[in-house]
């Protein structure tokens, strides 16, 4: 048994994506309307009316469909709330494609948004259930700072060479971030400002760390022979998979922080439908979860863009820079962006998109054929992951 391709191939026809900022005079349904109405307005023959059905991915920011139904004035659709930590956006768009890869609907919507800004405090929104008391009590950065000392003595590198990796992860990202005018830092950083920022936990400072933000993202997704019917330029999925930890990580002495399992298996299968044998010379770019930079570190060997032990030598390198081999978080990803939970997964989508288009301006990667969407949530040892390939070409 495994993760198969869907019956139907499936394509994204239309992307909509909010600036990510603080959104202070703004609601979670402003921030959908907007995405929405960029999304179905790209398309002119499209309306409201034509999509069958609708998935909206949101940890704190509203309760079932209606959260969408409400804001968008929709009646007689089916609409569907998903969660699934920072991996949601990913979520909504993961079901959406299996609605329509089913043959259930001709054209589907997915969509997600998060307003942190409307919380009491700063961060993650989430209300987590009673537990039987064996949960690890430590804030995200605590846990994700654990990755770059374990990852420094399995493989031999310096506390300085791993600081000098983690430094570029931070100026690669807002650098490409400083190109985009949807990203909430619009600024490259120096080497200086990374390393001298306030210390949050272990070696991670303040620029080690995504920022908190409001955004929301949509997608319209159709049967991959329908696509030109809509536009000259459909992106195609080409394969996707998602995988869930059991938490075993955490509840044992074998995890040692150098690895997400999860995310090895979700792009080993995510690779396997989509006929990518080798993705350090097949992909042409990569958007990542880099919640904290060494989260990018790890990212970059377990979805085998690097050798495992190498990634921060790549990193320093330059094979990850805009102008490198393998650009990885074009956009500036969640450094540049913040992370609003619910949209996060299709602002990657929304990046992938517009490069396959050739549509990215000044931090067009030339030639893009192939690009991969990597999202994931939960900690070290317990995660959710997310895996897409995605290209110009069916």
């Amino acid at each position: 048994m495994g993760s198969r391709r869907t019956t139907h191939d499936v394509a994204i026809v239309a992307m909509g994506c909010t600036p990510f900022r603080d959104h202070w005079h703004a609601s979670a349904d402003d921030l959908l309307v907007d995405a929405v109405q960029e999304c179905v307005g790209s398309l002119p023959s499209v309306t409201l009316d034509d999509v069958d059905a609708f998935w909206v991915g949101t940890q704190g920011s509203g309760m079932s469909g209606q959260t969408l139904a409400r804001p968008l004035r929709l009646t007689g659709k089916p609409v569907t709330r998903v969660e699934n930590y920072c991996a949601t956006g990913s979520e909504a768009f993961r079901n959406a494609v299996f609605a329509v890869a089913s043959g259930a609907y001709d054209m589907v919507m997915a969509t997600g948004v998060e307003k942190l800004k409307d919380s009491s405090y700063s961060g993650l929104s989430a209300v987590y259930p009673p537990a039987d008391g064996t949960d690890v009590d430590w804030t995200a950065p605590a846990g994700f700072s654990l990755l770059a000392p374990a990852y420094q003595e399995a493989y031999g590198v310096d506390a300085r060479d791993m600081r000098s990796a983690l430094t570029k992860v931070a100026m690669k990202n807002h650098a490409n971030g400083a190109l985009n005018n949807r990203a909430q830092f619009r600024k490259a950083v120096t080497a200086e400002t990374v390393e001298r920022s306030p210390r949050i936990a272990g070696p991670l400072g303040v620029m080690d760390c995504s920022g908190v933000s409001d955004g929301a993202a949509a997608a319209i997704i159709v049967r991959a022979e329908d696509a030109h019917r809509y536009t000259d330029k459909p992106v195609y999925l080409k394969g996707m998979s998602f995988v869930a930890g059991s938490g075993a990580g955490l509840a044992s002495d074998g995890y040692d922080f150098t690895s997400f399992p999860e995310v090895v298996a979700a792009a080993r299968q995510a690779y396997e439908q989509a006929g990518v044998t080798d993705p350090a010379t097949q992909i042409s770019l990569a958007e990542v979860h880099d919640c904290f930079t060494p989260t990018e570190v790890v990212l970059m060997e377990d979805l085998g863009f690097s050798e495992r032990g190498k990634a921060w030598r790549d990193l320093l390198d330059g094979r990850y820079d805009l102008g490198g081999a393998l650009p990885v978080n074009t956009d500036g990803g969640l450094k540049s962006f913040g992370h609003p939970i619910g949209a996060t997964g299709l602002r990657m989508m929304f990046e992938c998109f517009t490069q396959l288009r050739g549509e990215a301006g000044d931090r067009q990667v030339p030639d893009a054929r192939l690009a991969v969407a990597q999202n994931l949530g939960g900690q070290p040892g317990s995660c959710v992951a997310f895996v897409a390939v995605l290209g110009s070409e069916r």
